[in-house]
């Protein structure tokens, strides 16, 4: 048993609102305090206080004392509700002062206990003197210093030195990428004392599955306030999971509350919302952990139905050369351009299929279905046929080509292709050394690629696409040949109600639109909204 207690905060409420832009039910609110107050928290964070106001957020996005009021606070969680501000609000030394004024009354009047203040290196030193002032209203005041990860110790000492200037009742540091393991925790908790006296306290993410042991290590280091949330809600991966923070804390907490609400809390709202929502660690969080790159360019593409698996492996390789410590929607749309410098290829498609009627085989179970006919078809009518990636539920003897763009998708299928006898038709030149070299052995139509938001362009050696889906390289490919004719079979498109249904309807509806493009059918049936014509009725 440790001689020191640590403190520990729930901030559910305020990690969790990015995911409904703090507009939690009523009931889940006072179940979720009625938990707390069980657990014997020693702190809840209900939400932030802001002075923005653009569009609509709820209650827990200001945390405003009229709505704090509002509340059925429970007895015994009165002196212990906190709330965070976001530095760059009151960084300003010109205006902090007059913000403050705004953002708080007096502690007298506020059911507010404990003020934290966010902040990024660059805002911490202009936002100390904020601490000065929120004492001097009665509120106990906490910083919390966000992406100290990539700081010398000695940085870290100079920041921790600063603050020790200041009234601060619990120095703050967040684990911002999920990066840290319990090691690297030990060695910025060291950094820290080496400046500053006073009490400690982490705030970890779980991009790679240590938010408890990373907590645990620093409590064990001297830290003594430890955040956490129910079921680790919070942006992308998430932090530290109340329910086994708890347990793990034990030995370490004065007081031993009661569990049985939080679990019924868990059961009743959270878990529904983690269905919904999707925070918790998994794979690609665990590598953007690993490069430092920022949870949220994981979240974003997560959420976006134009990212495959390959997409994300693809942005993460990418971030991890160029950086990715600081998410810009700008950076992330140039790292989904996969291929390196400008379009370039060496082969033209009209040296092969000028003039000529294309079959492009999709993955979809219509190709397997009407094998027989879809055969019968090609040693008939002698189309070129394009076979996507690895589709292989025809003869292979029948197929003229393969076509892959995607460097990841690539690289997993490459011993795949040095299998199949065609010829692949790929961005051979601009793909990544890795991928190069795996396909040394392969004969390749090098045929270039640009992903650009300007739609489809094609070119004798390569294509503009606003896509880098393998069936828009495969129409740009048919459209650069001049080919006559685009059959298609295999594109039986998604379940009702998945959003790729309509970014395929949307790219054909792109594709027929566009200069050049070849007039197209679907030989089986399709969601696509396709012209279609029966691949029975084109045989004898």
């Amino acid at each position: 048993m440790r001689a020191f207690h640590s403190k520990q905060l729930d901030c559910t409420l305020r990690d969790g609102g990015y995911y409904n832009d703090w507009d939690f039910e009523p009931e889940l609110v006072q179940d979720y305090l009625l938990a707390m107050d069980a657990l014997q928290i020693d702190f809840v964070e209900i939400g932030f206080r802001s002075l923005k106001n653009d569009g609509f957020k709820g209650g827990c996005a200001y945390s405003a004392d009229a709505f704090l009021n509002s509340l059925a606070i429970p007895p015994g969680l009165v002196n212990k509700i906190g709330i965070m501000i976001n530095g760059s609000e009151i960084a300003n030394p010109e205006t902090q002062t007059a913000n403050l004024e705004i953002l708080f009354n007096p502690k007298p009047e506020s059911p507010v206990t404990l003020v934290r203040i966010a902040c990024h290196v660059h805002e911490f030193i202009n936002c100390l003197p904020a601490a000065t002032w929120l004492k001097q209203q009665g509120y106990l005041v906490g910083f919390n210093l966000m992406q100290v990860a990539d700081r010398t110790p000695a940085e870290i000492t100079q920041l921790a030195r600063a603050a020790s200037n200041y009234p601060i009742d619990a120095l703050y540091f967040a684990d911002s990428m999920g990066s840290l393991n319990p090691q690297q925790v030990t060695h910025i908790i060291h950094a820290f004392q080496q400046g500053w006296q006073g009490a400690l306290g982490i705030h970890t993410h779980d991009n790679m599955g240590q938010a408890i042991a990373n907590s645990l290590q620093a409590v064990k280091s001297g830290v003594t306030w430890v955040d956490s949330t129910v079921t680790g809600m919070g942006r992308g991966p998430g932090n530290a999971q109340t329910e086994y923070l708890i347990l793990a804390l034990a030995e370490y907490r004065q007081t031993r509350g009661n569990p049985t609400k939080l679990f019924e809390l868990i059961r009743k709202h959270f878990k529904p919302m983690q269905n919904r929502y999707g925070w918790g660690t998994n794979p690609f969080y665990y590598l953007a952990g690993q490069y430092g790159i920022h949870p949220t360019y994981i979240q974003e593409m997560l959420q976006d139905s134009r990212y495959s698996e390959e997409d994300i492996l693809a942005v993460i390789d990418h971030l991890k050369i160029e950086g990715g410590k600081k998410f810009s929607l700008n950076t992330l749309e140039a790292a989904r351009h996969f291929y390196s410098g400008e379009p370039r290829g060496t082969w033209q498609p009209a040296s092969l299929l000028k003039d000529k009627t294309v079959l492009i085989l999709g993955t979809g179970p219509g190709v397997k279905k009407y094998q027989a006919a879809i055969e019968s078809f090609i040693e008939q009518t002698q189309p070129y046929v394009i076979a996507l990636n690895t589709q292989s539920n025809i003869r292979q003897d029948l197929i003229d080509a393969r076509a892959a763009c995607h460097p990841v998708r690539l690289l997993a299928d490459c011993h795949e292709h040095l299998k199949l006898p065609q010829p692949l038709i790929t961005p051979a030149s601009m793909l990544p050394e890795d991928v190069k070299a795996e396909l040394q052995n392969k004969e390749l139509l090098d045929f270039g690629i640009a992903v650009t938001s300007k739609g489809f362009a094609f070119h004798k050696n390569y294509c503009e696409l606003p896509t880098s889906l393998v069936i828009a390289y495969a129409l740009a490919i048919a459209s650069s040949g001049q080919a006559k004719q685009i059959n298609l079979a295999g594109f039986d498109g998604y379940s009702h109600g998945d959003p790729r249904n309509q970014e395929m309807i949307d790219l054909f509806k792109d594709y027929q639109q566009s200069l050049n493009a070849v007039k197209l059918y679907s030989l089986t049936p399709t969601n696509y909204q396709l012209p279609t014509k029966s691949v029975f009725g084109a045989i004898n």
